[in-house]
């Protein structure tokens, strides 16, 4: 086999091809031309001449076409998104009260004394909310107070656990929930402050006059 690298060869420029020799080696070549028993394969790093006899035949390039690039098309401006109308107080007291099985008047009643139903409300002492809860409070009950759900949540969590440890006992529920556990138990009952003797009434009497509107 002699193989000498010479110019390209001169002519059209056809399609590509490879020469398949005796050994089942291929040769890439962009042409070829016969002169006599010599063959010269015009390839990318010159001229290649074989002898005919070495070579079996030849195979054309199988043509792979250019991916076609996407077409343009014209970004098509969308609408803003419309924010998510706000929380109803309403309606995340009620099913805090179904989540946590207590009667929904009671905790809209306990809502409504606390903070009317104002997330912004923030007592002198710091209680925070609709629920009106102790940053302590939160915490012990892992809420974040100035956030509304969690707020709503935790209020009717710790209202359901007072009412537990006081086996139903709405009286000293409400003025624990007002003036804390420990002064409940210290007094053995409602404590003798003005603020919360006040207080469970308020909810007390609101609490009955929504639980009538609820029966009748």
């Amino acid at each position: 086999m002699r193989v000498l690298l010479l110019a390209l060869l001169a002519g059209v420029a056809t399609a590509a091809e490879y020469a398949v020799l005796h050994n089942n080696f291929r040769i890439r070549a962009e042409r070829h031309e016969t002169d006599g028993d010599i063959v010269r394969l015009a390839t990318e790093a010159g001229v290649i001449e074989l002898s005919a006899s070495d070579i079996v035949g030849f195979e054309p390039e199988e043509h792979v076409p250019a991916p076609t690039p996407p077409a343009f098309t014209e970004a098509v401006p969308q609408p803003p998104e419309r924010p998510a109308p706000p929380a109803d107080p309403m309606e995340l007291l009620a099913r805090a009260a179904e989540r946590h099985g207590l009667p929904p008047e009671l905790l809209l009643s306990v809502a409504a004394v606390e903070s009317s139903y104002s997330q912004d409300a923030v007592s002198p002492k710091g209680a925070i909310g609709i629920m009106q809860l102790m940053p302590g409070t939160a915490a012990l009950l892992d809420a974040d107070p100035t956030d509304l759900h969690q707020n709503v949540d935790a209020g009717a969590r710790h209202l359901r656990d007072l009412l537990t440890k006081y086996d139903g006992g709405l009286y000293r529920a409400l003025a624990a929930y007002n003036a804390g556990a420990g002064a409940v138990d210290r007094y053995n009952g409602i404590p003798p402050y003005r603020e919360t003797q006040l207080y469970v009434d308020r909810v007390y009497q609101r609490f009955k006059k929504l639980n009538q509107k609820t029966s009748d």
